[in-house]
């Protein structure tokens, strides 16, 4: 019989044995072989786009776009391409613990051969995000639209997977918007973009490390593990290390492996402090009103206020508040939420939200008062 003891233990012995927060050289899909089961938390892939045309990275003079070589993107045809897919998808989903969770980004050339595959494996979708580049790459022929984006595919190891979603992480680093499914977000230039010793681009697709930091910060918790198994110059690693997850890397390109762990070495993880996100609504602790009555927290007779001090109610010994009574009128009296929708004369209300107290002169609002 599995016990919640036994299955702990045999997670631990599980990471015992994983290559944490290093970069291997060799090919994906022989490495990710070596690993066990139900070891990652997420997975982070940038696969050969399987470019279908030559001409697409020239310039009309035939030359090559910032030194990009065709030859490590290119298959003999769909066939090949697909069976290279379904392999390293199928060893990621094995990688992949039950709610773990797999992100994948390619282009027209690619993505969409990589969706049917994925659900053919079981994946469960659970959004294909766009990234919109504010500063694409022109079409350099002049015979297609500029391509402005790349798609994304997030998906669960499968359709039960209680996967992880930083809901309100997201909506707050959206400036309090609950965050769409379009990004847009600048190509990987300037200092960031990695170079040869000829000035030239050392990888041709490296990915922005915005993108790595929405993708993780939504997906992930600080000491999850990350597993990219195509690791370029190391930017899943980098936005990782930073983010306080653990990673495991896999990529063939000996200059790209040395490019990546020199700037994981340069990185500063964040402090623990720093890491601290917005909680989701289910990740918010059930305390009843009433057992901060109980304790003292809010005792009876404490003044509870809007933001603004336009309203107030005082607590009342078994947990409700009630407002108003003065001058004949009937008080109004129930619940943080009740009251609180009441008074604005709204369907509802978040009372945890909306009553703050007073505490040294200025108003908090009732919600820190449940913090473990």
């Amino acid at each position: 019989m599995i016990t919640p003891a036994t299955e702990r233990r045999a997670i631990v012995e599980i990471v015992r044995e994983l290559p944490l927060d290093q970069i291997m050289l060799g090919d994906a899909v022989r490495l990710m072989r070596m690993l066990p089961p139900a070891s990652v938390h997420c997975v982070f892939a940038d696969p050969p786009y399987n470019l279908q045309l030559r001409g697409e990275l020239r310039r009309p003079d035939d030359s090559l776009v910032d030194g990009v070589d065709e030859e490590w993107d290119r298959f003999d045809d769909f066939a090949a391409y697909d069976a290279f897919t379904r392999e390293w998808l199928a060893e990621c989903r094995r990688l992949l613990r039950k709610d773990g969770t797999i992100w994948v980004i390619g282009s027209y050339h690619n993505i969409f051969r990589i969706g049917a595959i994925l659900q053919e494996l079981g994946f469960w979708i659970l959004n294909d995000v766009i990234w919109r580049k504010s500063n694409p790459m022109p079409n350099f022929r002049g015979r297609r639209f500029t391509n402005a984006h790349e798609t994304m595919i997030w998906a669960a190891r499968g359709k039960d997977s209680r996967y992880r979603f930083n809901y309100q992480a997201m909506k707050a680093l959206n400036e309090d918007v609950q965050m769409r499914s379009d990004w847009f977000i600048p190509l990987c230039t300037g200092p960031e973009r990695l170079r040869n010793d000829h000035g030239l681009k050392l990888h041709p697709t490296q990915k922005p490390e915005a993108l790595l930091h929405r993708v993780l910060l939504a997906s992930t918790s600080p000491g999850d593990i990350v597993l990219d198994p195509f690791m370029g110059t190391g930017t899943t690693a980098a936005v990782a290390r930073r983010l306080s997850r653990h990673y495991i890397g896999m990529e063939r390109h000996p200059a790209y492996v040395e490019a990546a762990l020199g700037r994981v070495r340069r990185v500063r993880p964040a402090g623990d402090g720093e890491l601290a996100v917005t909680p989701s609504r289910g990740e918010v602790a059930r305390v009843p009103f009433g057992s901060l009555v109980e304790r003292g927290l809010l005792p009876p007779g404490t003044r509870l206020y809007d933001r603004m001090r336009r309203v107030e109610a005082v607590v009342v010994a078994d947990g409700t508040i009630r407002v108003g009574g003065a001058g004949g009128a009937s008080p109004m009296q129930g619940s943080i939420h009740k009251i609180g929708a009441q008074v604005q004369n709204a369907p509802s209300c978040n009372g945890w939200t909306f009553w703050h107290f007073e505490r040294d002169g200025a108003l908090v609002p009732i919600d820190v008062l449940r913090a473990p």
